[in-house]
């Protein structure tokens, strides 16, 4: 017992190196922070070495837990398990690549020293967040979080868009807080304990005698809300599609490690919202929007990072909806799968030789055949349906699972129409059937070998309930019509609704606009002159001796 205790506390040396690092950076703020960068890099290494003994630990013993700090059953402890390891390894490894490339990125820089500090300061509170394994430490790392995500975004605080996001961000943050902060009371005041897994196991019995606690449902249900704001989900999501006047590496670490909050919230506190029906409803139908809505609007994008930004608020809803359909091995994969990609996406953003990729992908002639069109839509579908025979999928109990599965596929199914709706080329034809091929089989895969790492820290997968189904089917149909759409885009391109609707679709609906005047943050104080508005256009414009003046552009 003493060595897991001491097993399970070392871990908290990787935050603290971090941590450390962030203190160092006042020391050396400015340019050329040689020993600062040093002290990170060490950080990064001692990062990935404890994220290795902390698997190795966890494959043997399960699960390890300890309380170093404690009140009345609330206060600082760790957990170790499948899904805090899982996450750990990959923040670390983030952390590392972010960390090396902003050596460069930011080489000459004025603020150099202070900018690796506040990065460390993220990882470090992105890091003691799943780690936790008392509400006391989640409640107070997921607060740090948001403060350390803040620094990032007004890094640049003469930026004044930078600082009309971090606005919209704070307000987000402080709310998600407040909900974070009522589940963890309800919690504590239901079972006397902030230790997670006397919670879940209390639950655990609740749920198998049939009486599930009142208190629960409450919890559950602010738990979601609080994942909900922090993933940047619909009507929310708008101060996400302007932190673009960050440094690349904030946008990196934002969308591939820190927006991950959200899911990771419901995945962790999976046992309190799987015992709420209506927690779970919420959560499938506003990811389920959201994932349709960003996907949409994501399409009709001109600027690569605000199309990656729709693409993370995307992403995190169908993280979400997965959840809320009790999909977690699939959550998991998802969530993690998305963290690398979308770190890759921003970091190499720039890069001359993906732009000559995509144009070479974008130049390939289609024919717009609509009977071509439709039977690469139904070939994509039947490798699907053999594979979920293949693999013996129910239809009945795992039909979640195979709505998941159909919504990756019919993703896919973009590459295998775009080859038969070209000039003949078997060769084309042949590499893209392998791939749809190989996408179906990795995916049942990945998820059963998910489903095998963290089975005993998820709830036993149950048969979805009639009203759930419902939803479910609603939004497949509803994503496979979108998909159809843009399948059919080139038949449509020249007919005056599509572009009309695509000028409505690239400003977002004007979600963000009403948003931003619900919270009144179309108005800036300029700095030093704490009355006075600036009003921002493609170039900063003087103000006028006017006390106030409105916001009224954007910059592209």
């Amino acid at each position: 017992m003493m060595m897991e205790n001491l097993i399970s506390l070392l871990v908290l040396a990787s935050p603290a190196a971090f941590a450390f690092t962030a203190l160092a950076s006042r020391f050396q703020p400015g340019t050329k922070p040689k020993q600062l960068l040093r002290l990170s890099t060490a950080a990064s290494l001692l990062s990935l070495l404890l994220a290795a003994l902390s698997g190795f630990f966890v494959f043997h013993h399960s699960m390890l837990q300890a309380d170093l700090i404690g009140f009345y059953g609330i206060g600082i402890g760790t957990r170790l398990d499948a899904i805090s390891v899982i996450m750990f390894a990959m923040i670390a490894l983030i952390g590392f690549i972010v960390l090396k490339f902003s050596y460069n990125y930011l080489d000459g820089d004025a603020r150099h020293g202070v900018f690796i500090g506040r990065l460390a300061a993220a990882i470090a509170a992105v890091q003691l967040l799943v780690l936790s394994g008392n509400l006391g430490l989640l409640v107070i790392a997921w607060i740090m979080t948001s403060m350390a995500l803040h620094k990032l975004l007004v890094f640049y605080p003469e930026r004044p868009l930078a600082v009309i996001a971090a606005r919209k961000k704070f307000i987000m943050a402080r709310l998600g807080d407040a909900f974070l902060l009522a589940a963890a009371v309800l919690l504590y005041l239901q079972f006397g304990t902030g230790d997670m897994e006397i919670i879940f196991r209390e639950i655990r019995s609740a749920v198998a005698a049939g009486a599930p606690a009142a208190g629960v449902q409450g919890a559950a249900l602010f738990l979601v809300l609080a994942a909900l704001l922090k993933s940047a989900q619909f009507p929310t999501h708008g101060w996400l599609i302007e932190v673009m006047e960050t440094p690349t590496p904030v946008s990196a670490l934002l969308h591939a490690g820190l927006l991950n909050a959200g899911p990771f919230l419901i995945l962790r506190m999976a046992h309190v919202i799987d015992a709420s029906s209506y927690a779970l409803i919420l959560l499938i139908i506003t990811g389920g929007f959201t994932a349709l809505f960003a996907s949409v609007v994501y399409m009709t994008q001109t600027s690569v990072k605000t199309a990656l930004s729709y693409s993370s608020v995307a992403h995190m809803g169908f993280s979400l909806m997965i959840c809320g359909m009790g999909i977690y091995p699939a959550a998991m994969l998802h969530l993690v799968a998305h963290s690398f990609y979308k770190a890759h996406a921003f970091l190499s953003s720039g890069s001359a030789i993906d732009a000559v990729r995509i144009s070479k992908f974008a130049s390939i002639s289609r024919l717009g055949s609509p009977v071509r069109i439709v039977s690469g839509f139904i070939l994509a579908f039947a490798i699907y349906a053999a594979f979920s025979l293949v693999w013996g999928i129910d239809p009945v109990w795992e039909f979640g699972l195979l709505a998941v599965g159909a919504i990756i596929v019919m993703g896919m199914s973009t590459l295998l129409v775009t080859a038969l709706d070209t000039p003949w080329k078997p060769a084309l034809l042949f590499r893209v059937g392998l791939l749809v091929i190989a996408v179906a089989a990795a995916f049942f895969t990945l998820e059963n070998l998910m489903k095998i790492l963290i089975a005993d820290q998820i709830p036993v997968f149950t048969r979805p309930g009639s009203i759930e189904t419902i939803i479910i089917t609603v939004f497949l149909t509803l994503f496979g019509l979108v998909i159809l759409m843009q399948l059919l885009a080139p038949l449509l391109t020249a007919k005056p609704i599509y572009q009309t609707a695509a000028i409505h679709l690239r400003n977002g609906l004007y979600a963000n606009a009403l948003f931003d005047r619900m919270v009144n943050a179309l108005y800036i104080h300029s700095p030093g002159r704490p009355k006075l508005l600036v009003e921002i256009a493609d170039n900063d414009i003087p103000a006028a001796p006017a006390t106030q003046k409105k916001f009224n552009g954007r910059v592209a």
